[in-house]
């Protein structure tokens, strides 16, 4: 898992892939997070993304970095706690201009069931689980 929050580090921009009905949606992401032993992304939950992890937690996220790619296949489930949006903006102090951990808006989700692989064009595809 540390592997694999390090490479989205690295990367800065990842791209999440969530469902809305049969209809495939992909959007830039920047934020990850550990807390507590998982890894966590931030949304707000007025944005269609977080209406779509609602109906259908399933996602994939795909990174590239320094000539390799990471796939992750994963559920997104919803941490309500403060303390885990506290977490995340405080590893984001720049979100704070648009969000606040009590602010009924800022949702983090934790990584659960996931498959990640990293791959290239000049080495063998690396499966990891978390």
């Amino acid at each position: 898992m540390k592997r694999v929050y390090h490479f989205l580090k690295e990367a800065g921009t990842y791209y999440l892939a969530t469902v809305e009905g049969n209809q495939p949606r992909v959007r830039p992401f920047g934020t990850v997070n550990e807390f507590e032993g998982k890894l966590y992304i931030q949304t707000g939950k007025v944005k269609p993304v977080s209406h779509q992890l609602a109906q259908n937690p399933k996602a994939e996220i795909c990174a590239f970095y320094n000539g390799a790619w990471l796939r992750i296949a994963c559920e997104l489930i919803e941490d309500d706690r403060v303390e885990a949006r506290k977490s995340m903006l405080d590893a984001y102090p720049n979100l704070r201009r648009m969000y606040d951990e009590n602010d009924g808006n800022t949702q983090v989700l934790y990584m659960r069931n996931a498959v990640a692989t990293f791959s290239s064009f000049t080495a063998s595809p690396e499966t990891v689980t978390f």
